[in-house]
């Protein structure tokens, strides 16, 4: 049995976001793994990322979020509920992020929670190290990672040529950034188009396709991501000269042409 943490943001429960958390928690608990949540709507979650978080402060008298952020989370002295958020996500394998695509990313209240939960020395400057530990490596190591996504366009709109681009391009600041920089392995993203028109048996094939996406999430591979540490970038933030000959841009980030797929 494995842990999976759904972080999930919407607010109205008949949402297909919300129909496809219940889904998760029904196939997660079905092939015997245990199930933890953050409904950030439900927990009416703190999405600004401010003074309040540091109760106590190392500096007084400028506000500098990264040693702040740094100080209390060494010192165990962080906001409480950011410290409850953190306990889930050490805790569990996987972590599945599932909300609506709100003007091309996720919506600010989830954009705050990885503000405030992703505290220097977890998510970023890994064991005092700086950069070092990034892109492949850092706390969650070992752990997997997968967005569920609810776009209200068609998926042609989408598409390599679409005129909304590559949904993994889009969503390149969240896999690669967010999740692949503190070390999660990201699996490609599962996406639901035209999602406030689905019914009847579009909305039971979508929902029947996330199942059996959730089938694989501790065997299905990854994005393979380019790793910092793998030789890739000898300097620890350019390519090499021989990796990736004639690409550029985000996809050259990757071991494969999944992002122009």
């Amino acid at each position: 049995m494995k842990k999976v943490l759904i972080v999930h943001a919407h607010p109205e429960p008949t949402s297909l976001t919300r129909q496809l958390v219940e889904v998760s928690r029904q196939a997660l608990r079905q092939q015997g793994h245990e199930v933890l949540q953050s409904d950030l709507y439900g927990m009416r979650w703190k999405a600004v990322f401010d003074e309040h978080d540091f109760p106590a402060r190392a500096d007084k008298e400028r506000l500098s979020f990264v040693d702040e952020s740094g100080h209390s989370y060494v010192s165990g002295r962080q906001a409480a509920d950011i410290a409850a958020e953190q306990q889930k996500v050490l805790a569990a394998d996987a972590l599945i992020f599932q909300f609506p695509l709100w003007w091309y990313g996720m919506p600010a209240i989830m954009k705050g929670w990885l503000d405030r939960v992703w505290a220097y020395g977890l998510a970023y400057g890994y064991k005092n190290a700086g950069n070092t530990y990034r892109y492949g490596d850092g706390a969650f190591k070992g752990k997997r990672a997968m967005l569920c996504v609810a776009a209200g366009g068609p998926a042609k709109d989408y598409s390599p040529r679409g005129i909304n681009g590559p949904l993994e391009e889009l969503l390149f600041p969240i896999t690669h950034g967010s999740l692949y920089f503190p070390g999660f392995d990201v699996l490609p993203t599962f996406a639901a188009y035209g999602a406030g028109r689905l019914s009847g048996e579009a909305l039971s094939a979508t929902k029947e396709a996330w199942r059996s996406r959730l089938a694989g999430l501790f065997e299905d591979a990854p994005i393979p991501f380019r790793r910092q540490n793998g030789g890739d970038y000898p300097d620890g933030h350019v390519l090499a000269s021989h990796v990736a000959v004639g690409r550029s841009g985000l996809p050259a980030h990757v071991e494969s042409e999944l992002l122009a797929s």
